[in-house]
């Protein structure tokens, strides 16, 4: 064990120089609570579940076995039968009853084994020992191609890592994580998906009393770069670590194991797909809010849509979630802390790396140093195609900033302003004569010019990596308040219908492309614990 005044690597651009001494003061019970009643009624197998749960054979301190807290009166509040059926389950062989009861956890799938997974994170900086305080993890279930999907309740009630909590979540939450989730998929987007949500007939105390409801989430796997800083720190001897390694190459990596330094394989695997995720995020103006090291994945998945957003006016320093008073987490900032994040997940596996400590932290020194480059590639790659260009040039890049530059000091919106030009039209009203925008066009235009497809081709490459919709946070905040405070689900239909088809500009989805007036604009959202 070792305190973050060891730290190790060096990533000066993002670090922070606080030195913090964190003491562990127990390994969680096994137990569980007292007011906790395990449900042991089993659904039967009728909708096609296939569980084989292989991170429950992992040592018994990467995790707790405890059964979700039951609720007085589950209903269905939406259900994804889509993501059932590519998931091999048959979702409407359920009744009403059934599936809300399984949704909520009150019945389970048989050969369910759940779980509450313990992990640790470096929350705005500072380290803290957390785990699943209001989830747990049913299993894992194969599809018939043998894909393998962890089936997560968000929600369920406390566990021994609710710190205090009460373990629930409310309605307009969940809703929210089921839309974005949704949403970042159709756009494209690695990300945890949403396959039902259930209100539980109780009540939970936030900022007032608001409806309560449990999230089932569907991933590659729930395994985070704090779930290594929890076995780094449980276990000294980097056995754990190792164990922990071998078990995600295994499961998310199988092409690293046979390299000559397999976990620093892994290392260069899990940066690779870091960069391209968050080069996503920031092509399509998406903000995750809460980039703590306990919400970001080993499979390169996003995950956890707390204070998350997508920006309107093009703003590189906006920022939504209302804790972040000092934008650690702003639009911008979200590769810098991509690499401090993977930074920290390279000091856990340093003992693999080499016998010799100063060789192993220079080899992942060398491997963390090349995130920016990668990050760049994957994002000029992208906005080549937002811009239509098929070739490249090295003044791409600068084509790109200049445009963004314009779009920040006259506050164009980000969505509309790409998929005005890809519709071979200019942005709005007022801005298309400004002569700033005039000069970027027309070295648009000669760029466009020079290389051999044809401009059509430019614009048909463009429409399919520039969405005429996005979830904007009017619409957002809007379809939750009346499900959760009217009931009415049906604004949140419409507006998943649209935003699950983001490139397809549909007539009646015109109103979701209407950025907000200044009185519905949204400054701020919140992570609903």
């Amino acid at each position: 064990m070792r305190d973050d005044k060891n730290r190790i690597l060096r990533c000066e651009a993002y670090t922070s120089n606080k030195a913090m001494t964190i003491s562990i003061d127990r390994t969680p019970s096994k137990t569980q609570p007292n007011d906790m009643k395990p449900n042991k009624q089993y659904i039967s197998n009728t909708i096609g579940w296939r569980f084989d749960n292989s991170y429950i054979r992992l040592p018994d301190s990467f995790y707790v076995q405890l059964h979700p807290v039951p609720v007085p009166a589950p209903r269905v509040a939406i259900l994804n039968h889509a993501l059932a059926a590519s998931l091999g389950l048959d979702s409407h062989a359920l009744s009403d009853e059934e599936a809300a009861s399984l949704f909520a956890g009150n019945t389970l799938p048989e050969a369910a084994q759940p779980i509450a997974q313990a992990y640790a994170g470096h929350q705005y900086a500072h380290f803290t020992m957390l785990g699943d305080g209001r989830a747990i993890l049913l299993g894992e279930h194969l599809t018939a191609a043998g894909d393998r999907f962890d089936i997560q309740l968000k929600g369920s009630g406390q566990t021994p890592f609710s710190r205090r909590g009460d373990g629930r979540a409310a309605l307009a939450p969940m809703l929210r994580e089921y839309l974005i989730s949704e949403a970042m998929h159709a756009l494209g987007i690695p990300t945890t998906r949403s396959l039902a949500v259930v209100t539980t007939g109780e009540s939970v105390l936030r900022e007032a009393l608001l409806p309560g409801a449990i999230l089932t989430r569907v991933a590659s796997s729930h395994i985070r770069v704090g779930t290594f800083e929890y076995v780094a720190r449980l276990s000294g001897d980097g056995e754990g670590v190792k164990t922990l390694a071998d078990y995600v190459i295994q499961r998310h990596y199988p092409d690293v194991a046979g390299a000559d330094n397999p976990y620093l394989a892994l290392l260069q695997a899990v940066i690779a797909r870091q960069a391209s995720l968050v080069a996503k995020w920031l092509l399509v103006g998406f903000v995750h809010g809460v980039m703590n090291t306990d919400n970001m994945t080993i499979s390169g998945e996003t995950i956890d849509y707390g204070p998350c957003a997508f920006m309107d006016a093009y703003d590189p320093d906006i920022v939504f979630s209302s804790i972040d008073h000092h934008g650690r987490y702003r639009y911008s900032n979200q590769p810098h802390i991509a690499q401090w994040n993977l930074a920290r997940f390279a000091e856990t596996l340093l003992p693999l790396f080499h016998s010799d400590p100063q060789k192993a932290v220079a080899l992942a020194e060398e491997a963390i140093h090349r995130f920016p480059a990668i990050f760049q590639d994957h994002w000029l790659t992208g906005m080549r195609k937002k811009l239509g260009l098929f070739t490249e040039e090295s003044e791409d890049r600068m084509l790109a900033e200049n445009l963004l530059t314009w779009m920040h000091q006259h506050q164009a919106d980000y969505t509309n302003t790409f998929r005005a030009l890809a519709e071979e039209g200019v942005p709005g009203e007022g801005l298309s004569n400004e002569r700033e925008f005039v000069m970027w066009y027309q070295h648009w235009q000669a760029r466009l010019a020079r290389q051999p497809q044809s401009k059509q081709s430019s614009f048909s490459l463009m429409q399919a990596h520039n969405p005429a919709i996005h979830p904007r946070n009017h619409h957002v905040e809007a379809a939750l308040a009346a499900a959760s405070e009217q009931g009415d689900y049906s604004p949140l239909q419409q507006l998943l219908s649209a935003v699950t088809h983001p490139y397809t500009d549909m007539p009646v989805h015109q109103i979701y492309r209407t950025p907000p007036s200044p009185t519905e604009r949204v400054y701020q959202t919140f992570c609903g614990t």
